[in-house]
């Protein structure tokens, strides 16, 4: 196969600290700034399993690629965080690590599930209304926290500098996907919105699980809150096909205007890059496309 030919079949990409992780078929490969302005790039094969046939099965392949890719982002996040530090002491790994993901993942547990359970079971007590509204009441709590909490982590400015380097990641895809020419003046004229971004899932995520959820009936707290945690595989599964099938259609006017809203949830996780950040981006991308001509070679 000779280079003209090749296109990446497969590509997603992550904002790191001071960095990105872009991801291919057959490979990943990440570039970080240092703090004395240099690019690092960090480079893998994927492992055995993505060659397996079960990571083709439509719905279970989801599951199973959203699990990994948390693995794999928490990873190269630690790396990216790790880099920064400037001591030995800074730096995260072992247990530190391990009950740092735990934390991360309580918290989340309690703010997006727990919370809209807690808040319309404390209505319920005082207005009396059926199982329907209480459980579209619930979903709604749950999108308008979820829209609230990145609205207000955006001010930080450490997950600032983050979306920007989401945004660059967008841009760099948005080229590529363009056929323009991969350089920072080309890039940085792309937009910062992706059909296929993490975004757009946690959003068709939530929108899913409102309508499901909708149909359940009266339950106990407690079951309630474990109800909606052991469903979330579920519907993540359905949600991965359903960006999946957006983003191969994503020309298609009427697939535009269904994805608007996931679109503009966008705009809360990214920010305008600077060019510096788009050439960490396009490292992290140009290094990724070239092993990925590598593997592909490798099997012909």
């Amino acid at each position: 196969m000779s280079s003209k030919e090749f296109r990446m079949p497969s590509y997603g990409g992550q904002a790191l600290i001071e960095g990105v992780l872009m991801r291919g078929k057959n490979t990943l490969s990440s570039a970080m700034r240092t703090p004395d302005g240099k690019i690092v790039v960090y480079s893998e094969k994927l492992q055995g399993p993505y060659k397996n046939k079960i990571f083709q099965i439509p719905f279970l392949r989801g599951l199973l690629i959203l699990w990994d890719s948390l693995v794999v982002g928490m990873k190269y996040l630690t790396l990216s965080a790790n880099l920064q530090s400037n001591t030995a002491d800074e730096k995260i790994s072992g247990p530190s690590l391990y009950l740092a993901v735990l934390i991360s993942i309580s918290f989340a547990i309690l703010l997006f599930f727990v919370f809209p359970v807690l808040i319309t079971s404390l209505v319920s007590n005082f207005i009396k209304l059926n199982s329907l509204v209480i459980n579209l009441l619930e979903g709604l709590i749950r999108l308008v926290t979820i829209i609230v909490y990145l609205w207000l982590i955006s001010y930080m400015p450490e997950i600032k500098r983050v979306f920007a380097y989401h945004g660059a990641e967008h841009k760099t895809i948005n080229a590529y996907e363009g056929h323009a020419k991969l350089n920072v003046s080309s890039v940085l004229k792309y937009s910062v919105q992706h059909p296929r971004c993490g975004t757009s899932f946690l959003l068709t995520l939530v929108v899913f699980s409102i309508i499901l959820f909708s149909f359940f009936g009266n339950m106990p707290f407690f079951v309630k809150v474990i109800s909606r945690i052991v469903f979330i595989p579920i519907i993540a599964m359905v949600a991965y096909e359903f960006i999946r099938w957006l983003g191969n259609h994503s020309e298609n006017p009427i697939i535009k205007i269904i994805a608007m809203p996931n679109m503009a949830l966008q705009n809360l996780t990214t920010r305008e890059p600077s060019p510096e950040m788009v050439e960490v981006a396009l490292k992290a991308f140009t290094s990724l496309i070239t092993l990925e001509k590598e593997e592909i070679n490798s099997e012909v």
